[in-house]
């Protein structure tokens, strides 16, 4: 199913554009081809709840979050600034597909109940890395709104089994 048929399925997911991940070759989408020939996109700049793509010459701080076939991530929770550019660097230290989505948890769950139904669907966003095993995938994120969001792995039965965390983007300081 292409991005722009997921678009159309109207989960408001709007999984149109291919995320320009920084990767050492393991980053992919969840089908087993890669997308749109082998050069990765810029990341477009849609603003969600949760912020927008960020811009890598304005990163202010640089989390390293693991994951593993224990279906959790190390740190589940994260808090920032409201107006600070996190670098999300995400290494996946198991023997399965992993992946970290940030979004609302009604977002969330959407996308993994359309994972469920399209388990081959491709689709790449600035919000999210696909880690193959041993590799390590980015994320750069502005986060302009402040509130309480999530972040989790939406490969069917991850989520399920609890592979989420918390992001706490605090107000900017008057």
């Amino acid at each position: 199913m292409s991005s722009t048929s997921l678009g159309r399925v109207g989960a408001g997911l709007g999984l149109t554009l291919l995320l320009g991940l920084a990767a050492s070759g393991g980053v992919r989408a969840h089908g087993p081809q890669h997308h749109h020939g082998s050069a990765p996109a810029a990341a477009k700049k849609e603003q969600k709840p949760w912020g927008i793509a960020g811009d890598a010459r304005a990163v202010s701080r640089t989390v390293d979050i693991a994951m593993g076939d224990d279906m959790r991530f190390k740190p589940d929770r994260i808090e920032v600034r409201e107006g600070q550019t996190l670098r999300l660097v995400v290494r996946n230290r198991g023997q399965l597909l992993h992946e970290i989505v940030i979004g609302t948890r009604a977002e969330l769950d959407t996308h993994a109940a359309l994972m469920k139904k399209h388990p081959g669907m491709e689709h790449d966003e600035p919000y999210m890395a696909h880690v193959n095993p041993g590799q390590r995938g980015e994320i750069v994120w502005h986060f302009n709104r402040a509130g309480e969001f999530d972040f989790a792995c939406l490969i069917p039965g991850h989520y399920e089994a609890g592979m989420v965390g918390r992001l706490v983007v605090r107000p900017a300081r008057p």
